[in-house]
């Protein structure tokens, strides 16, 4: 079962996958849940969200081109701050990403109901039991598309990339054609204040939307080329997704017929649950509400098509880290992926359509934790300019003193405004996780990195977790309301700065860094094995 990754992705494709992470079920809900947060200035929403991925995009484009390792995102924390770090952010990426496979199916079944409404409970979003033996097919199919190799995934995906992309782009142009400007104004342009903005960037699903970078850097040991095509690839990503999402906002707003504003935008999300097919049928476009719900079948399909292969790969990370069981850590001599993995994957994913949940419902938490594993790549990307310099870095982000920070900061600021309910349980989940590695210290691995030193590399990201909870609880987002805007960001901003300048005087001396084993290995001249020593001994 030991065998190699095969390096098997182009740049299309894997422009494809992360174009294909991005607009999955986000795109097809997000856009009333804005409206209703922040009426017409929603479109600021999704450009403030595009600004942020794009800056963590740049860092994600130096760690993947430098670095290219299966679920690189949950190693290059292990590389430049030890093996605890990584274990606190392994944990948060695998429940975001298994949750986030399960949210795509959560979202084919409820528009599917559609055509087939004993899929879900009448006057609710939750799943009949049909409904929800629907979403576990859906899983056990992207379990065995992902099973017989990267080839038959990369295939799968590109095949129905054409309908995904033309669908939205279709929309657009039929929306614009039903445009009304008065829309923008008959309420104000901001009738829900910059709170509003700000809220509706992330429970209103808009950096959800765009949080799929992920899976680009985590298959960078399956690219061809990987120090040019991961950076080119990131970039291309983003700068496309944020235009798509802009017009689909505004088109959106401007379609719905004047006189359903007459009571204001705050009910817009309840008026237009499924937004896109629901405005069709209201301007008569039945023919668009069809096409609609195909693609919103098609488009969340393919997206947990691409997590469940994502995750496995994140999952055989942790485990390559050693901070989980090795089993999962073996590679398929035939196919090259992690089939264990996969496996335990697929599971997790079926757990979390238990509860029988519904979209909005599991889309809040699966975005906080999806930025927390988000945020750690500008602190590991700035450690290891300074513990890993012998490393060839063939996309060098400029002011990256600058960048690193900035990025970690604007991953706060969306943590934030996820509000206080959610920032409690995930942060103090994170705490809880701690504890158990402190409790297991005697069966954690310290061959390479003492535990004292493990700890001294933690504490900063306690630090920033306990941070976050007094300013979110102090904080008008959920909170008792006594720090009130602007100085909440301030506070927020003091948090996270503080906190990244603290995780830079506490990485380790020298990075620790692995090896993938690859069937086409690269070129350039590798990076220096982990030391002999153990470092902090």
């Amino acid at each position: 079962m030991n065998g190699k990754f095969k390096r098997e992705i182009s740049l299309l494709d894997l422009f494809l996958i992360g174009l294909g992470a991005i607009f999955g079920s986000a795109w097809l809900f997000a856009v009333s849940n804005v409206s209703s947060m922040a009426g017409p200035a929603g479109w600021i929403s999704w450009l403030i969200g595009g600004l942020i991925i794009l800056v963590l995009g740049f860092v994600y484009a130096e760690l993947g081109s430098s670095l290219p390792r299966a679920g690189g995102i949950i190693r290059y924390p292990v590389y430049s701050h030890g093996p605890l770090v990584g274990y606190m952010i392994s944990f948060i990426t695998i429940i975001a990403y298994t949750s986030l496979i399960a949210l795509e199916v959560v979202a084919v079944r409820q528009y599917a109901t559609f055509w087939w409404p004993s899929l879900t409970i009448e006057g609710s979003d939750s799943p009949t039991f049909l409904g929800w033996f629907v979403q576990f097919l859906l899983l056990a199919s992207f379990f065995f598309l992902n099973y017989g190799g990267v080839k038959a995934f990369v295939k799968f995906n590109t095949s129905i990339s054409f309908i995904k992309y033309m669908v939205p782009i279709l929309i657009i142009i039929i929306l614009f054609m039903h445009f009304n400007e008065a829309n923008f104004t008959i309420h104000g342009f901001a009738p829900f204040g910059v709170s509003g903005i700000q809220s509706a960037i992330s429970a209103g699903g808009v950096i959800f939307a765009y949080l799929g970078l992920h899976p680009i850097v985590a298959a960078a040991s399956e690219v061809k080329n990987p120090k040019k095509t991961i950076p080119d690839a990131l970039i291309l990503t983003i700068i496309a997704s944020t235009v798509i999402y802009l017009l689909l906002q505004v088109s959106f707003m401007g379609s719905i017929p004047t006189n359903m504003l007459t009571n204001g935008w705050g009910n817009i999300h309840e008026e237009f649950s499924l937004p896109f097919k629901d405005i069709a049928i209201i301007l008569g476009l039945g023919w668009l509400a069809n096409l609609v719900a195909i693609d919103a079948i098609i488009s969340p399909g393919g997206n947990g098509n691409i997590f469940m292969s994502t995750t496995s790969r994140l999952m055989y990370a942790w485990a390559k880290n050693g901070t989980f069981f090795k089993k999962f850590a073996a590679i398929n001599n035939k196919t090259g992926v992690p089939q264990a993995s996969l496996f335990l994957t697929f599971i997790m994913s079926v757990f979390w359509t238990l509860p029988f949940p519904s979209w909005n419902t599991l889309v809040n938490v699966c975005s906080v934790a999806l930025i927390l594993s988000y945020a750690i790549a500008p602190v590991s990307a700035a450690a290891l300019r300074k513990n890993a310099q012998h490393v060839e870095r063939p996309y060098r982000v400029r002011g990256m003193k600058i960048v690193a920070p900035l990025a970690f900061i604007f991953a706060a600021f969306i943590v934030y405004w996820a509000g206080w309910q959610t920032v409690s349980w995930i942060l103090g989940v994170q705490f809880l996780m701690f504890l158990f590695y402190w409790v297991a210290k005697k069966r954690v691995p310290v061959q390479d990195v003492s535990f004292k030193q493990q700890l001294k590399s933690v504490w900063w990201m306690l630090a920033f977790y306990l941070g976050m909870m007094i300013v979110s609880y102090l904080g008008s987002f959920g909170g008792i309301g006594l720090l009130k805007y602007p100085f909440d960001l301030f506070s927020v901003g003091v948090v996270a700065l503080l906190s990244f300048i603290w995780s830079q005087y506490t990485a380790l001396p020298k990075a620790m860094i692995d090896y993938d084993d690859v069937e086409e290995e690269m070129t350039s001249s590798p990076v220096s094995k982990i030391a002999d020593r153990k470092i902090g001994g």
